[in-house]
């Protein structure tokens, strides 16, 4: 599965509740684009699709279409907050190259294990 840190999941809860629609969850997708294949993307939903894996990480749930949850699989996300700026951080063990910017990858035929939301 994948794992977000108590960062990550409170910032999530902050946009969450600073939302102005009602909001289900976050969706976390793989989509083409970015200079190494493919990018993350990230986005508040109202609700989740019938075909999504649903990841219970407490006060958040995250919704992962089929497609993007094989390129996913033992992910983890954290939320950094400094003076040069503040993001969420993506560590994904399928991912054989990243692009500095840290939202664009390419996957490789190899993952490893998986872990869930603590």
């Amino acid at each position: 599965m994948i794992t977000l840190t108590e960062k990550a999941i409170s910032a999530v809860g902050r946009f969450i509740a600073g939302s102005e629609t009602p909001t289900a969850g976050l969706r976390i997708e793989v989509t083409d684009g970015g200079c190494s294949g493919y990018q993350y993307g990230l986005k508040l939903e109202g609700s989740q699709a019938p075909e999504d894996t649903v990841i219970d990480c407490g006060a958040v749930k995250v919704f992962i279409d089929p497609v993007s949850m094989p390129m996913l699989t033992g992910m983890s996300i954290d939320f950094l907050d400094s003076i040069e700026g503040s993001g969420f951080k993506f560590t994904n063990p399928n991912a054989a190259k990243s692009c500095a910017c840290g939202t664009s990858f390419n996957t490789s035929a190899q993952g490893t294990g998986t872990k869930t939301c603590s």
